[in-house]
């Protein structure tokens, strides 16, 4: 098939698909109700147009682009770190589970072999990857685990486990009380269940479906919260330690 005919075909495919695209349209221009209806179950809020950056690594030397920047913990109270002494992550000194929004400037990106009885909520694999940062305020280096190999099969989890801009930066329409408690590690009522994760972290146990609307608890790394929820806003608040 000769160049031209291959341009064609790409040309007709486009005003196909163009056409059945201008045809819903108008359809549904003719059915107003129908326009109102779905712009109603499509209701974005502030917080679901946020643009959070994404790079996806597939190899562990995608994760050298983290050397040398800063980014804060996304699922926080999931992940523990350890320090990194001597160019050795000590596993048998867990320091605690990184707290949700924590800043973390990472110095560089490891391999490490995992002993059998740590668990730091990744797959251990025959190595792990470890980012190792360190944390404002704080003397010395820590680690954490951001990924996993096992032979030829690798996987890491950088998108999931760090925002890669300030999350106040992020979510600038959220008020500074609010702001303020999440900084803090705290609820206050009026909270929405993103902002509450935000502040006490991503372990937890809701009792329904339906965000906004249900009581959860969470587990911060040995504290308990349970924090019922109405229209998306915390209503009552009740904390525990330890077991629950």
């Amino acid at each position: 098939m000769k160049t031209w005919q291959k341009i064609l075909i790409l040309t007709l495919i486009s005003f196909a698909i163009g056409g059945l695209y201008l045809l819903s349209v108008w359809k549904h221009r003719q059915d107003p109700g129908v326009i109102g209806r779905n712009n109603a179950s499509q209701t974005l809020s502030q917080d679901d147009l946020v643009v959070l950056r994404s790079f996806f690594p597939a190899h562990f030397d995608d994760l050298q682009r983290l050397e040398g920047t800063t980014v804060w913990m996304q699922n926080g109270y999931t992940i523990p770190y350890f320090p990194y002494v001597g160019g050795q992550v000590e596993f048998s000194k867990r320091v605690g589970l990184i707290p949700s929004a924590q800043r973390l400037d990472v110095k560089k990106i490891v391999k490490a072999s995992v002993p059998a009885n740590v668990d730091d909520g990744i797959e251990h694999g025959s190595r792990q990857a470890l980012a190792v940062f360190a944390l404002p305020g704080s003397k010395g280096l820590f680690a954490t685990p951001i990924g996993a190999m096992q032979g030829n099969e690798e996987a890491y989890y950088t998108d999931i486990l760090f925002f890669y801009d300030d999350p106040h930066a992020i979510y600038t329409h959220w008020p500074k009380d609010v702001w303020a408690a999440i900084d803090a590690h705290q609820v206050k009522q009026g909270m929405s269940e993103r902002e509450t994760r935000m502040a006490i972290g991503q372990k937890m146990h809701p009792d329904g479906e339906k965000e906004g609307d249900r009581t959860v608890t969470y587990d911060q790394d040995g504290k308990h919260w349970t924090v019922t929820f109405a229209k998306n806003r915390a209503t009552t608040i009740l904390t525990t330690i330890g077991s629950e």
